[in-house]
């Protein structure tokens, strides 16, 4: 039977959304891996708008829904209408949209708070007992849905790794092409971009942690 697995976007672009090389390489490997796979996105405001050539802020505002659209070519629903009863599995990429619009990571740390929308949707797959995948910096999240001690990774950035733990998590130094599994909470982390230099290394990770996932379904 074909696992089905709900894809949380947050926003289009690296500095301030979804990173696009780990959503499509996501979408990709669930794709080559027999499973289906629906996009969804929080229906807010972007904290930001970051010019992607410069580096600056853009004097504008942006919606993560409409601009996680672009990514899923339209084919996207509002994050409330995640229901855990239709999906196998979730999976998040990373991209600074992970750590400014899913959450606020990014500014406070280990004083971090989840998008309450997000917040739930997640404790629900996890009290059901459906495996989720964290890619990039999202793991930042998962301390925040899981109870301690869960095992997770960003790859080897200790400042990051240190904000973690300090929220509950135990941190696990992680190459790039690696995976860590949290087989009791069913929680599966790659570090991607977090220490990736180009697609391809990206792309090993990302593929073992589709499978695990789906393995875990």
């Amino acid at each position: 039977m074909m696992k089905k697995v709900a894809v949380i976007l947050s926003g289009c672009g690296v500095y301030d959304g979804a990173e696009i090389h780990e959503s499509v390489l996501t979408l990709l490997h669930l794709e080559l891996q027999q499973a289906s796979y629906q996009c969804f996105a929080p229906d807010c405001l972007q904290h930001h708008v970051i010019n992607h050539r410069t580096g600056d802020e853009m004097p504008e505002q942006r919606n993560v829904l409409t601009e996680a659209a672009r990514i899923a070519r339209g084919a996207i629903a509002p994050l409330t209408e995640l229901q855990v009863a239709d999906f196998d599995a979730v999976i998040l990429p990373g991209g600074f949209g992970a750590a400014k619009n899913l959450s606020d990571f990014a500014f406070k740390g280990a004083e971090a708070t989840v998008l309450p929308e997000l917040q739930q949707k997640l404790a629900a797959f996890a009290s059901a007992g459906k495996p989720v995948g964290f890619i990039c910096i999202a793991p930042a999240l998962i301390p925040r849905i899981y109870p301690a001690p869960v095992s997770l990774t960003i790859g080897t950035d200790a400042t990051t790794a240190t904000a973690i733990e300090q929220m509950g998590a135990q941190h696990v130094h992680c190459q790039v092409q690696d995976i860590v599994i949290d087989h009791q909470a069913k929680v599966v982390s790659t570090p991607a971009y977090m220490l990736a230099q180009s697609v391809a290394e990206a792309n090993a990770g990302i593929e073992k942690l589709v499978a695990a996932v789906l393995r875990l379904a």
